[in-house]
């Protein structure tokens, strides 16, 4: 690694750390014993941490620091915005410039049909949102038994009540249960579970389960079907071509409300303004976070299409729903000076037409390595598949010790690569440059070496 000098108390930050934070998605018990990353900068497509030592960040944050770290204007929109008016509420018949600079904005940048934005704080509270507006929606023309929602297995959609009972995380549903009218479908996830099918059967076989628990259910219990227009946090499982526009028909058919959650894929992910567009989508609803601010201040939303926001705001009486940052100022100022950069640096036309294409190239090489069962990309978000047997698609005997492994490996040679199960997942700033990319190809080649040799060393790989 690249190293700087140090001018934190790693080891003070760390203790204080381990005492006092208890962080999201850890087992603390390891996280006390191994110690947390301290990051106390960030630059460009690049973190550095209290050691000194750069590190590529090949997560974007969180899968949102689109326009990548240490943008300024940024900055100085939020803080001039904080100046004038540093907070103030959306609540009882109140708004502000910001908001309704915000609102303006991203339902110019919607498809066709969505002239309606409300505002949350996260992904979380936003498809929250999506399940209360959906109910009530229905409930408002007089058919509240349609309050059904379909979701999908290994899908992700956030960690609330709401988000996680949506989701299909069967971990997450272990602590706390799911919420009652919400079931879940299979996934389209050809690689793990597709066996002798060709991917466009299989996607189509995967749209018909939506089909079956509709009729399942019974079509007029059935209120909206939720999914990512690919899956995220899942492993980055991306649908083959035939599954959405089945999809699509069936909920046009049956009456049901198309939700397609946009928290990770919008704002250039995929190399469209919207996964939605890049996959045919054509929603109802569409959760959005992350990207709106490029993650420098934490806002998210639900952008209404018509048909569904004529319906709240014509005779549908209070709609008893909100946060008390719905719409904060200094979030929506950050969101505009984000979306700004990506029209004017037109970033994501780059990553459609150049940078995308670029990296989907060099990461498809990576196939080759024998560890990589499959390498897919969308965009600048993609995965690679770890399995021992590289022909027959076979999964390693204790699931998810490979792909820890390799995201060890991968920190200890500076990059945040992500691993789900034996997946390694990325998704870097859109920003990321051709010389960037090769560096973090080579990154992954070392790290997918390093890998194979621990494994074989360890006996978990034939000779």
């Amino acid at each position: 690694m690249n190293q700087l000098s140090n001018h934190f108390p790693t080891a003070e930050l760390q203790n204080s750390d381990a005492a006092h934070h208890l962080h999201p998605f850890s087992d603390h018990e390891t996280l006390i014993r191994e110690k947390s990353r301290v990051i106390v900068r960030g630059e460009g497509v690049f973190l550095w941490d209290s050691d000194g030592n750069r590190i590529m960040d090949g997560m974007a944050g969180l899968w949102c620091v689109n326009v990548g770290h240490g943008r300024r204007e940024i900055a100085d929109a939020v803080h001039e915005q904080m100046l004038q008016l540093s907070y103030y509420n959306t609540f009882f018949k109140t708004t502000h410039p910001p908001v309704v600079a915000l609102s303006e904005k991203l339902t110019e940048l919607s498809p066709d049909g969505f002239n309606r934005v409300f505002f949350a704080g996260s992904g979380s509270e936003a498809n929250d949102t999506v399940l209360r507006m959906v109910r009530h929606h229905w409930a408002i023309l007089g058919r509240p038994e349609k309050s059904h929602i379909i979701g999908r297995k290994n899908g992700y959609h956030g960690s609330t009540v709401a988000g996680a009972s949506l989701g299909g995380m069967s971990g997450m549903h272990a602590q706390g249960g799911v919420l009652s009218g919400i079931s879940h479908i299979r996934q389209p996830y050809w690689f793990d579970e597709g066996g002798d099918l060709d991917p466009d059967a299989f996607g189509l076989l995967c749209a018909k389960a939506l089909e079956e628990e509709i009729d399942r259910l019974g079509e007029d219990k059935v209120a909206a079907f939720i999914a990512e227009p690919l899956q995220g946090a899942g492993g980055v499982i991306i649908p083959p071509p035939s599954y959405w526009p089945e999809i699509g028909r069936i909920c046009r058919e049956r009456d049901i409300l198309l939700v397609a959650d946009e928290v990770i894929c919008g704002f250039g992910r995929t190399g469209a303004w919207w996964g939605s567009e890049t996959f045919g989508i054509e929603p109802d609803l569409m959760p959005i976070a992350k990207g709106l601010s490029s993650g420098y201040l934490p806002i998210g939303g639900v952008l209404v299409k018509d048909t569904v926001g004529d319906v709240i705001t014509s005779g549908g009486g209070e709609f008893y729903h909100g946060f008390t940052y719905s719409g904060h100022p200094a979030a929506c100022a950050a969101a505009l000076k984000n979306i700004e950069i990506l029209q004017r640096e037109r970033i994501v036309e780059r990553v459609h037409d150049h940078i995308g294409p670029y990296l989907q190239a060099r990461w498809a090489s990576l196939g080759d390595h024998p560890l990589v069962g499959e390498a897919r990309m969308v965009g600048l978000v993609g995965a690679l598949e770890l399995v021992p047997d590289k022909p027959s698609r076979k999964r390693f005997a204790n699931e998810g010790l490979a792909g820890g492994i390799c995201r060890d490996h991968s920190f200890k040679n500076g990059l945040v690569m992500r691993a789900v199960r034996d997946s390694m997942i990325i998704s870097p700033p859109l920003t990321i440059t051709e010389e960037e990319v090769d560096l973090l190809v080579a990154l992954v080649e070392k790290t997918l070496d390093d890998t194979e040799h621990t494994l074989r060393s360890t006996g978990r790989l034939s000779a």
